[in-house]
């Protein structure tokens, strides 16, 4: 009989009464309760077991120890001690409809917690109620309150296109928000989850004491779940896929790694998978599909990264300081840093010395998805021609057929609407390396050599190709012939595949001629 996975099961209680799977994380709460500090606040992307942590903690202040027997914190030294709690979760409602939705969602919140610990809901607005339900839970059952605040930030993201509102409801949460400094006298625990950090919100600014996990490495894997935690907790799920599928345990494993794992939180060279990606994989039976990235669309931020012109075969290589990475201001909104905070982007390296973060797509899944979502609406790329596409290229790319593969691009770059073609070869070379990203190979851009940059580095399990790209096709210009013999030669002048002799693999050298006069390949030649 299969186990029961708790997809879209965020209730710590409803998880263990019904036995589901839990992956335990009370040891790392344990560490964080009894560590310095009574108030945080965690940053992670969306559906990446936010909401189950801050059930878990309610339950924990709760006192409710029947539900951990087993569990590490059980084992621990705790306190059980039954405190009032309060839990408000801003995640449902639709903010766009008006700073009311914000009012209705705390008041609702505030009133349940009320009638849960039987006391009177008085004052004159929600942040008046806040003060006055801390301090009447306090004074009733002479314990110190919980407050756990889950996506602080739903109705600030969901305003962001409408600047007038945003600042409204901004307004709003900064005094709801400032109750939990002046009450702190009463306050237990206090943590806040968002998928951002506002850095005009006060409580930010105005709550110096409220301690930031985001980043910090002791609590990296707070939320997801490690390799480790995979292998420990999943292994019938695991060795059920790999017998059905007829795949070996570890290449079955290699390839969990390869298309989810790759979150990275801090300079800790630790890496996480997605919850919801693992739950859905194993309850589908072992399909590999974007089962997260398609629970969101990225329009907003591919907006960002038009505006700003980003260089998008680039964004794989970016670098960031510890200060970008947490703020999120609607004045002056960097695509780079929410691309992180929103999950497409994730940390790779950390240079200790210069405090700065090397970013990554953290995996194949976020990789792939992202770079179809840019053809499709950057490039403005017809489906049916996507479709096509993900069925030829990659095929004769894996068995070593370079002319299958280039007399399939032509099509493609046919299909891209003339108006929002440019007559640049950064263009083209683009276009080349979201093709490849989008269809899940591995795909590198402007890649450093001892004597120069390769253009775009593809390789599959038995290939290494090494694309140069030229342009042409303006008055004057050489023939495109000429032009992809000359790339051609300039990868063996420059020796751009030295580094990968010896890897086993075949080397196959490409020169691409664009002409810009037709928009499309002109001429290209293979070594």
């Amino acid at each position: 009989m299969k186990r029961r996975l708790p997809i879209g099961i965020q209730d710590f209680v409803t998880i263990r009464e019904d036995g589901f799977c839990y992956v335990d994380k009370t040891k790392r709460i344990h560490d964080l309760l009894t560590g310095s500090g009574k108030s945080f606040f965690l940053s992670r992307p969306r559906r990446f077991g936010k909401s189950l942590l801050c059930s878990t903690l309610g339950a924990i202040f709760e006192g409710r120890r029947e539900l951990f027997t087993g569990l590490a914190i059980d084992s621990l030294e705790w306190d059980w001690k039954k405190h009032p709690v309060i839990r408000i979760d801003l995640n449902p409602g639709n903010y766009g409809q008006g700073v009311d939705v914000l009012f209705e969602n705390c008041n609702r919140s505030l009133e349940f917690a009320a009638q849960k610990f039987h006391v009177s809901l008085t004052g004159d607005s929600s942040g008046d109620s806040f003060i006055r339900l801390i301090k009447a839970l306090n004074d009733r059952y002479g314990e110190k309150v919980a407050v756990i605040i889950d996506e602080y930030d739903k109705p600030l993201l969901n305003t962001m296109d409408d600047r007038d509102l945003h600042v409204a409801i901004r307004n709003e949460l900064e005094g709801f928000y400032g109750v939990l400094k002046s009450t702190d006298e009463h306050l237990k625990f206090v943590f806040l989850t968002g998928v951002t950090k506002f850095s005009q919100v006060s409580v930010f600014s105005d709550l110096n004491h409220l301690t930031d996990l985001t980043l910090n490495p002791c609590y990296a894997d707070l939320c997801g779940i490690t390799q480790e935690e995979l292998e420990r907790d999943f292994a019938p799920e695991i060795e059920d896929v790999a017998r059905t599928t007829g795949r070996d345990r570890e290449t079955y494993l290699e390839d969990l790694r390869r298309f989810y794992n790759g979150y990275r939180f801090s300079e800790k060279p630790l890496t996480v998978y997605n919850p919801f990606d693992l739950l859905n994989h194993f309850f589908q039976e072992g399909k590999f599909l974007p089962y997260w990235f398609e629970t969101g669309t990225p329009t907003f931020l591919i907006k960002l990264i038009e505006n700003q012109n980003i260089d998008i075969a680039g964004l794989e290589k970016e670098t960031v300081y510890y200060d970008d990475l947490r703020k999120y201001d609607v004045a002056d909104m960097q695509a780079v840093p929410v691309l992180y905070q929103s999950g497409y982007l994730t940390i790779s390296g950390y240079d200790e010395e210069l405090q700065a973060y090397s970013l990554d797509y953290p995996n194949e899944e976020v990789r792939g998805g992202f770079a179809k979502s840019l053809m499709e609406k950057y490039l403005k790329a017809p489906d049916q021609d996507l479709r096509a596409l993900a069925s030829a290229l990659p095929r004769a790319l894996y068995q070593g057929d370079i002319e299958g593969a280039m007399n399939a691009l032509p099509p493609f770059f046919a299909s891209i609407p003339y108006d929002i073609q440019i007559k640049q070869e950064k263009y083209f070379q683009t276009v080349v390396h979201l093709i490849f990203r989008m269809l899940g190979l591995h795909c590198q851009s402007e890649v450093k050599t001892a004597a120069g940059r390769i253009d775009t580095l593809a390789q599959t399990k038995r290939y290494v190709y090494c694309f140069e790209f030229k342009l042409g096709g303006g008055a004057g210009s050489k023939s495109s012939e000429t032009l992809a013999e000359e790339a051609l030669r300039q990868i063996d002048s420059k020796e751009y595949l030295l580094p990968w002799t010896g890897s086993g693999k075949t080397l196959i050298k490409v020169g691409v001629a664009f002409d810009s006069e037709k928009r499309n390949i002109g001429a290209w030649k293979t070594g």
